[in-house]
């Protein structure tokens, strides 16, 4: 994609005066600030109406810049050089004379970090000094967003900027491992667990802990704010229905992720159609059953957060 060279300096500016933009990443767009700044990332948490005890992921150029704020170790480089930039986002130890402001953290000894792979926002990171604090940017618990209109719809005139990097090329949140002691998967996403095995060497398996304060492990996340039903063969009449596999006839309620059983298309896809029906205001979302493999693995996750009342 090309960069807009007067859009990435208007950025800049923003984000040196520590206010929040929105920034496109090849997951989903972020609500981004300078992590080095109390205020800017106060307003963050404020923006989102994010509980302050949710941690942030925060985005880096490299590796060297990195090494300014956590320790690394040698899981993390083994990962780094296959997977980044790109969806991964490591939980490492915190330097003791880490600039991350202790909100980022809640003030733990931990940071979740990554190296996003959209070209525009990595333009825009190596071109300042400061690494970004940048949760998804949607209102808390709500759809993640994949375009700038998602942003502009989920903030209006309350954001101050949206650096445009058109649509999201995966769709879904970062995989999270924690590599502070054993890794760990605490977060499904865009990448197949199967590759962090191969690399890693070791057994890694996904707990979900929403006991512990880990991005992305609130119980009700990526919720459109309606009912949803999983593994619907037959669904209500008035139901939107999303299905993975394309059916001999069609209804105006019928919204394919994908009609071949394309799981990566259809995490492409997932939050687009979610954000869709919910303007359409349909009162319940009813969805075929999705292979619990691969990605498939990471939408059923979603939509399984999205469902609890």
């Amino acid at each position: 994609m090309k960069i807009n060279n007067s859009s990435i300096k208007k950025s800049i500016n923003y984000l040196k005066n520590n206010e929040c933009i929105g920034i496109p990443t090849e997951t989903v767009y972020g609500l981004a600030a300078n992590a080095y700044s109390s205020s800017a990332v106060s307003k963050v948490f404020k923006l989102k109406k994010r509980p302050k005890k949710n941690p942030l992921i925060v985005h880096y150029y490299s590796k060297s810049q990195l090494e300014r704020d956590c320790h690394l170790n040698k899981n993390f480089y083994k990962l780094y050089k296959k997977f980044c930039p790109g969806p991964l986002t490591f939980i490492l130890r915190l330097k003791n004379n880490s600039m991350i402001d202790n909100k980022v953290t809640n003030k733990k000894k931990s940071l979740a970090v990554r190296f996003p792979k959209h070209p525009v926002i990595r333009s825009l990171l190596n071109k300042i000094d400061f690494p970004l604090a940048a949760p998804s940017a949607n209102i808390s618990s709500s759809i993640s967003p994949v375009t700038k209109n998602d942003v502009i719809d989920e903030f209006g005139k309350k954001i101050k900027y949206v650096l445009n990097g058109g649509r999201s090329n995966i769709g879904l949140e970062s995989t999270i491992i924690d590599l502070t002691s054993k890794p760990k998967i605490i977060r499904l996403g865009g990448l197949n667990l199967e590759y962090l095995k191969k690399i890693l060497n070791v057994r890694l398996n996904y707990n979900s802990d929403t006991k512990r304060d880990y991005p992305g492990q609130r119980r009700l996340h990526y919720s459109p704010g309606i009912p949803i039903r999983l593994n619907i063969k037959d669904p209500k009449k008035n139901s939107a229905y999303i299905l993975i596999n394309k059916k001999k006839f069609t209804s105006k309620n019928f919204f394919y992720l994908t009609k071949n059983k394309n799981l990566e298309e259809a995490g492409k896809n997932l939050y687009k159609i979610l954000r869709k029906i919910k303007k359409r205001k349909f009162k319940l979302i009813e969805v075929e059953k999705i292979p619990n493999i691969g990605i498939g693995r990471t939408i059923n996750d979603r939509l399984q957060r999205a469902s609890i009342k």
